[in-house]
């Protein structure tokens, strides 16, 4: 029977510098098999969450485990263990594509190091790039590149930080099926990313804001338990309406959404009271699901304070 032990399991992990809380009592607990997103702007502390876990930085304060070793006095068996991935790329410009994995595999002290190579570039679809300089390949395909050289030593655990930033939208998609396809395998991933339709993808996510986590859970459950509301409006010159909007009662977020604005806001009598006192006849709306950036925008609001 498999081991059903969390693969990352934390409490209160807390991290500091010169003085500012970056991570603020993090708990969170990540299943095996199991793709996790993390979401929340810039300077929020998911990379410095992923240092912790991976043993590139040590907590200040609170206990946790990754891969069943306590990452406090046992990083050094974690590190062996895991794929880690940095938001720019880290491998040699000036090495092709199989020496890249070639060092690679070497770091990792791999058995059969030409095998497992050459089977990593055949499964990445690498052929056709083997000899062809890392610094020469598009954005796309460095990004595969370096996710090929976290998985040469068949890691159980991946941490990625932002790895499709500044990719196109096919090597996302190809992206996303390989860790699909890692997920089947029993591989975790732990995924930090600032794209909505990534973070709908996930498994579970979590949302982070200047150290605090804000919400956790599915999409679904964190849409749900959000309690916002949501109008799509139509009509003529909506960025004419879009000021007079802002302003009225029950509305918190006014957003052009194509050819309508989302218009967003947690009660729903004062927000429809609103919306009904529009011109009749201009404009027309109907109640649709608020969606995952609405909800992030609105936790960021009352996070502030706005």
């Amino acid at each position: 029977m498999a081991d059903a032990s969390p693969v990352i399991a934390v409490r209160n992990l807390t991290k500091s510098f010169s003085g500012k809380t970056v991570v603020n009592k993090l708990s969170l607990q990540i299943n095996p098999g199991e793709i996790y997103g993390f979401l929340g702007p810039n300077g929020s502390g998911k990379t410095t969450f992923i240092r912790m876990l991976s043993g590139l930085l040590r907590p200040d304060s609170g206990s946790g485990t990754c891969l069943g070793f306590d990452i406090l006095r046992e990083s050094g068996k974690i590190k062996p263990l895991i794929g880690y991935m940095a938001q720019r790329f880290s491998l040699y410009e000036d090495l092709s594509v199989r020496e890249n994995l070639n060092f690679m595999a070497r770091i990792y002290r791999i058995n059969n190091m030409r095998r497992t190579v050459d089977e990593t570039v055949e499964r990445m679809g690498l052929s056709r790039f083997a000899n062809q300089l890392a610094g020469t390949l598009s954005g796309g395909w460095k990004q595969r590149l370096a996710l090929s050289a976290c998985l040469l030593h068949r890691p159980r655990l991946l941490l990625l930080d932002e790895p499709t930033a500044g990719v196109d939208p096919k090597a996302r998609r190809d992206f996303w099926d390989d860790i699909y396809s890692l997920a089947a395998e029993g591989v975790t991933s732990l995924i930090s990313t600032h794209y909505m339709d990534e973070a709908e993808r996930c498994h579970r996510l979590a949302y982070l804001a200047y150290g605090d986590l804000l919400v956790s859970g599915t999409a679904d459950e964190v849409v749900s338990r959000s309690g916002l509301k949501t109008r799509a409006v139509s009509g003529a010159n909506l960025h004419l309406l879009s000021p007079e909007l802002k302003p009225l009662a029950g509305v918190e977020q006014v957003v052009p959404f194509g050819s309508t604005l989302h218009v967003s806001g947690h009660d729903e009598e004062l927000l429809d009271q609103s919306l009904n006192s529009l011109k009749n006849g201009k404009y027309t709306w109907q109640k649709i699901d608020a969606n995952l950036e609405e909800v992030f925008i609105s936790l960021m609001q009352e996070r502030e304070g706005g």
